[in-house]
């Protein structure tokens, strides 16, 4: 107890003894909790902390962390806005700036007289954005069924692409087929059409060899199409436009874009008339013969100019499944075989030129036998002695081989160089092949007699009709072409600068224009008159030709067959001034029947040519004008 004389303390003394009491209180509650044993002695003697101690340490924490931070922000701001500015501009333009392509329109291709082969025609193609699509299937399940592609397909194809901002569905669709989908009112976010071209063949499969294709993605296959590809094609142009965070176009950057360069037009020498007629004819023969292959060519001989160019088997550029592999090939610029008796005249012109022969000179044929060294030459006739213009009207074996003697292996080797075999002829078509010949070091004495009978060596069928118009030219060889100039195209529908201009000509004299002449208006019209070209013959009409007759090489057992035949067929008309040529290859008939060339292709080139030269004259084709006797072209008269 206390004493009653005891001081009693101050108001502020009570509450600070108050407030101890009421901290060593929950001390002592804590302690209980944590299981730990106070004394009163430790209760007694805590010392309470003080509450502004307690808030000013609090303050302190959130200060130095504030200070972090924005320390942390400034060094950041400062890095972006130094060190990393590059890198972020280059990121947002990235991401607001795009460019989009702008395909250039392929050229037109034309016939000689405007007529158009294979135009060009703006198409839509659909495409998908599938990061915007949020119901996968049901996307597919409306687009499906419009553009005839499976559901399930079309399904796995955006969602395997979900995260991807362009997928195509499908490329050069059918304005019905737009129409379709617009009525569908789709997300417009989820999809989009993008304007292309597609290439279009009026003509269907006409001159499907000469033309070629140009795949989805405007790329030339085959023909003038692959060849002339960089012309035709044209150079894409670039839009470059801005867009905000959604991805929709807010402005187009013209000074930034590049409009396209579209593709120039090819005005060809064909003429589509003499093109149509030309495949009806290799059609008929094609039917009756069964070949394994045929082709036809159509010439005229002063320029060069190829008017007509047919292969079988064919395609049609508007049906590409299932086309066999052997219907691609061009057989006029790939098919190689040995030209046989249509070699003849060359070698014949050549010992004339040289003056180890005479116009007038005969030829012991020795009755169709003949030893030269170890060989033993037979004709198909027991022929004695035969003029010159006979051994090629008969087509004596025996005496071309004699002709060969005089001429010695290097000079045959010239002579054949000379006509443009071995080598390309140039003409503007891809694929093609320089045939065979062997170095002049590899002949032997059987090479002697076979290369004036066209063996030993293997010619293409454009090399041999080239060679052939060199006779009808007056000696002259021309380089082929398939080009028209375009002064001459006989169209006014583009400007001289949109149109693809031909190389400059190449030509050689190999002969002697009355040796040439001679050639043409004595020996090879009398093939025709009387002689292995009977069959081609056609009333009223002054024709000249050579027949050609090969064995084939049997690959198994390395000798000739008797049962494979190339038979080809060369003619031209009129046989004074020729203005048109035609040549007829066609491998290995299997029909029933005799298969020599004067059989097979003579009377298909003989038709050929009937059609071709009142082409000619309705067009009014003429021969090597004044105008153009340097460069060998022939104009269109109006």
């Amino acid at each position: 107890m206390n004493a009653p004389n005891e001081v009693l303390e101050s108001d502020d003394e009570m509450e600070d003894a108050a407030a101890s009491r009421a901290s060593a209180s929950e001390a002592s509650s804590e302690g209980d909790n944590d299981n730990d044993v106070d004394t009163g002695t430790n209760r007694g003697t805590d010392i309470p902390r003080s509450p502004r101690v307690e808030r000013s340490w609090r303050f302190s924490l959130i200060s130095v962390f504030m200070v972090l931070g924005w320390a942390v922000l400034v060094t950041r701001l400062i890095q972006l806005q130094g060190a990393q500015r590059q890198l972020m501009n280059d990121r947002v333009t990235r991401q607001s700036i795009f460019s989009e392509l702008i395909p250039a329109r392929p050229g037109e291709i034309l016939d000689r007289n405007g007529q158009v082969l294979a135009m060009t025609i703006p198409c839509d193609s659909f495409f998908a954005v599938p990061e915007e699509i949020e119901d996968p299937w049901g996307f597919a399940w409306q687009v499906g069924p419009i553009l005839n592609l499976n559901t399930d397909e079309l399904y796995h194809r955006i969602a395997d692409n979900a995260d991807k901002r362009f997928v195509w569905i499908q490329r050069r669709i059918s304005d019905k087929k737009v129409s379709a989908i617009r009525s569908l009112n789709l997300p417009k976010e989820a999809w989009g059409l993008r304007r292309e071209y597609q290439r279009q063949y009026p003509q269907g499969g006409y001159a499907s060899h000469v033309l070629g294709i140009r795949n989805i993605d405007n790329i030339g296959q085959g023909g003038l199409e692959q060849s002339l590809h960089d012309v035709i094609r044209g150079a894409d142009g670039n839009r470059v436009m801005t867009r905000d965070a959604r991805g929709k176009v807010m402005e187009v950057a013209a000074e930034r874009s590049e409009p396209p360069t579209h593709g120039q037009t090819v005005i060809s020498t064909i003429d589509l008339l003499t093109q149509i007629e030309t495949e009806r004819q290799l059609d008929l023969l094609v039917e009756k013969w069964q070949p394994v292959g045929a082709c036809a060519i159509v010439m005229e001989p002063h320029s060069g100019e190829i008017l007509a160019m047919a292969s079988r088997p064919a395609f049609c550029p508007d049906a590409l499944l299932n086309v066999p592999d052997a219907a691609w090939k061009n057989l006029s610029v790939s098919a190689v075989f040995e030209p046989g008796s249509t070699f003849k005249p060359f070698i014949v012109g050549w010992a004339i030129q040289h003056n180890v022969l005479a116009f007038d000179e005969m030829i012991d044929c020795n009755f169709g036998v003949y030893r030269m060294g170890p060989r033993v030459l037979h004709d198909h006739h027991s022929y004695g002695a035969l003029s010159v213009e006979d051994v090629l009207v008969k087509s004596s074996n025996i005496g071309m081989a004699k002709i060969g003697e005089r001429i010695g292996l290097e000079s045959l080797y010239e002579a054949t160089r000379a006509f443009g075999f071995g080598r390309r002829t140039g003409v503007e078509l891809p694929g093609e092949l320089s045939g065979l010949l062997r170095p002049a070091s590899k002949w032997d004495v059987y090479s002697i007699g076979s290369i004036p009978m066209g063996q030993e060596l293997a010619v293409t069928p454009l090399q041999l009709i080239t060679a052939h118009a060199a006779l009808a030219n007056g000696g002259r060889l021309i380089r082929p072409r398939l080009l028209k100039r375009a002064k001459s195209s006989g169209t006014n529908t583009v400007s001289d600068q949109q149109i693809v201009e031909p190389g400059a000509d190449v030509q050689s004299v190999v002969l002697d224009a009355d040796i040439a002449e001679w050639l043409v208006r004595e020996p090879m019209k009398q093939v025709v008159e009387r002689g292995t070209g009977k069959s081609a013959r056609i009333p009223g009409m002054s024709m000249f030709g050579k027949t050609g007759t090969a064995q084939k090489l049997d690959l198994l057992t390395g000798t000739y067959s008797d049962t494979a035949w190339v038979v080809s067929f060369v003619c031209g008309a009129p046989a004074e001034h020729p203005e048109v040529l035609v040549l007829v290859m066609v491998d290995e008939p299997t029909a029933p029947g005799i298969h020599y060339g004067g059989t097979v292709s003579a009377p298909t080139a003989s038709r050929i040519l009937q059609f071709a030269e009142t082409r000619v004259h309705s067009l009014a084709i003429s021969r090597s004008g004044s105008d153009d006797q340097s460069s060998g072209i022939s104009e269109f008269r109006r």
